[in-house]
Parts: structure tokens; sequence; C-alpha cells
């Protein structure tokens, strides 16, 4: 996770011999549980610590206010610096304050440190096999060993929340897939409650796609567990297994069908609007879930794109020179256009065959997507 991190570095020399003698090799995983009007940092990210540097949540400022305490952390840490179960385990740190306030606490992983045979890092992690019994149960992970499943946990993250809060806000990037361990997560629109996710259920999937933005909000109620990891680090993990694949594949549709619901009414009247306003994955996510017959026609930078839709089913795709699922692939990376989308079919688009799976095709237009932007 560092390799996402921003770094700022201290010179350790500024302080005594007997500290600096001490952080050799030194390394602490923070993770943000509480957050109050924070101008930069948000519950559920990670703070590293190393005898060197201090690294940031991706794409954020470093906080010089912040830079302080960690430095006053880590010469409290190193006298137990790799001893299982020090007390500094379980101390939740304050930073010192602003216009806001950050909690954090030393992740499960954080300072568990100690040396193999040959002299390299290990991670020792006593409560790896109690957490293996909270979460094997859950579908996701019903496809794996105990042995596949304790080497996949060690890439997870645990994060206890002791108050409510956001983890994932409506319209701001979101790079996590959480799951509950305990406790509830609410996935919420405009203060509107669109579902409850208890133990074992999962938010953030769309950022195993490789989506950028979220379209709805997650809160987390007081004394949640959840387990959280980068999308990207998920599918890399995980992305070869075929269960996993139809796992997650079955949750989008099960979830749009819920979450969805809630917007029927005012879908019914938004007919027309900009991409910019709406991602093109999420329109058509939308016109599946309403089974909508029509088509759907888009004015975008290369030209205009016709999708066809019978009962929520595309069975016809244009755009450009391309036509059919290129045309569905290629128009998804789009972010400036309008739409509109007329009902009716016409007698033979009526007759014509699906060009795919729904779900399969999005998945795999919008990976595609990622993959292209990952590239430049």
């Amino acid at each position: 996770m560092t390799g996402h991190l921003g770094r700022f570095k201290f010179d350790p020399n500024t302080n005594n011999h007997l500290a600096c003698s001490l952080m050799k090799n030194f390394s602490a995983l923070f993770t943000i549980i509480e957050e109050k009007n924070c101008p930069l940092y948000r519950a559920g990210e990670e703070l590293h610590l190393s005898d060197k540097t201090i690294g940031c949540p991706r794409d954020k400022e470093v906080c010089l206010i912040l830079v302080r305490d960690m430095t006053q952390i880590l010469f409290q840490m190193l006298p137990n610096a790799g001893k299982v179960g020090a007390a500094d385990d379980f101390q939740v740190y304050n930073c010192s304050g602003c216009t806001g306030l950050i909690k954090f606490q030393l992740d499960s992983k954080g300072n568990q440190a100690g040396k193999g045979k040959d002299g390299t890092d290990v991670q020792i992690d006593p409560a790896m096999q109690i957490l293996y019994d909270q979460v094997s149960s859950s579908e996701l992970f019903q496809s794996f060993s105990e042995k596949e499943l304790l080497q996949i946990l060690t890439h997870f993250r645990v994060i206890d929340f002791v108050q409510e809060g956001l983890i994932i806000k409506k319209g701001e990037l979101n790079l996590n897939l959480y799951m509950v361990v305990a406790g509830e997560l609410i996935v919420e629109d405009e203060g509107v409650s669109l579902a409850v996710l208890k133990k074992g259920e999962i938010c953030g999937e769309m950022s195993y796609l490789g989506a950028d933005v979220a379209v709805s909000s997650v809160r987390v109620r007081k004394h949640t567990k959840v387990l959280a990891i980068e999308g990207s680090d998920f599918g890399e993990i995980m992305g070869e297994s075929t269960a996993v694949q139809n796992y997650m594949a079955k949750l989008l549709a099960r979830r749009l069908r819920k979450t969805n619901a809630a917007r029927t009414r005012d879908f019914e009247s938004c007919m027309s609007g900009r991409i910019d306003q709406i991602a093109p994955a999420e329109l058509l996510q939308i016109f599946h879930m309403h089974q909508k017959t029509g088509v759907l026609s888009l004015d975008l930078p290369d030209g205009e794109a016709r999708i066809s839709f019978r009962e929520g089913c595309i069975i016809n795709a244009r755009y450009g020179k391309h036509a059919s699922q290129e045309a569905i692939f290629s128009l998804l990376a789009e972010k400036k256009g309008v739409y509109r989308f007329t009902t009716g079919l016409s007698a033979s688009e009526m007759k014509a065959a699906e060009i795919g799976d729904f779900m399969m095709l999005l998945m795999e237009g919008v990976k595609r997507v990622d993959e292209e932007h990952g590239e430049e």
C-alpha cells in the first residue's frame, strides 16, 4: 500500500542517538478511524510511518501538523517496536488539530513485525485465525480453501470504527472495496437510505471495475468492523477466480435492483440529459434495471451513438466505426455529451438477439476503460 502513499521525509538525526539506533527497519501502518471536519483526510484512509518517511493517503497533500504529531508518535513507539501485544497496538491517537480533527489507530498488521530465519521481515498476526472464522462463511470467500483464504486475508486491512461517519461519499473518488465483519453500513443518496449492509456483505464494488466516482454515499454505524482493500488489488488477487467473477456479477445485478428501486419515479421524468452528470456505465445500468424498450441516442465527441434496448437487454449498438460490443466498450470511456431516450423499437429489432450478457458486457467494458487510463 505504501507505493500509493504520498511521502514526506524527515531527518532522524535531529533526535537522540539511541532513538536513531532503534529505528532500523521500523514500519507502522495506521488507519484513520474517526474524522471531524478535517480539510484533508477521511475515515478509512491510511497513514504509513517508517524510520525516514511519513506516507499520507494517495493524492492528498501532506499536513505539517500531522508530520509533527507522527514524529512524536515514532519515538513513543520505538521502545516497543516488534513486540506483539504492546500497549501501543490498541492506542487511539489524535492529531493536534487545526480546523478539524482526526483519530487514528495502528493497523492490525501495523507493527507486528519480526525476523525470519533468513533475516527478512515477516508478519505475525495472532488474530488472523479469529478473522478467518468471522469471514469464511461469506459467499465471496466460500470457494477458497482455509490456506488460500488465510493468505488472501493478509492483503486486507481490518478497520474498527468507533464513531458513525461516511466512508464513501457520493461524487468523490473511491478506490476501496469494503466487507462488513460486524455492525452495519448504510447506503444512502441525498439522505435517503437505499440499503443496509450487514455481516458478509460488501460495498464499493465498482472500484473492482475501475470506476472512479461513487454514485452513492456509504455511512458506517458506530462500532462497526470492516475489511478494506483497494479495488485494483482485489482484482489482482482474486480476479482470476471464476467463482469470484460470478459472485461480483450477481452482486452488481442484485445491488442495482435493490438500490435503483428508490429512483424509479425520478427516472421516469428524466429521459434526456448530459453524461457529465451521469456516467455512461450508470446510464446503461438504469435502462437495464428498469427493463426499458427503446433507443438511447447519444451525441458524443466522435459522433452519434445508438443503443437499442429490449426489456433492458442490449440488442444493438453503434458508435462511430464501432458496432455491437466494441461500440459499448468505446462509448463507456466518454465523459462529455448529451443523451436522449425514445421508447419503442422496429419489428425487426424486437426479434433481434442480445449482443451479450449485460452485466458481463458492462464489467468487461469498464475494465478496458480502466486499463487504458492506467497505460496513459
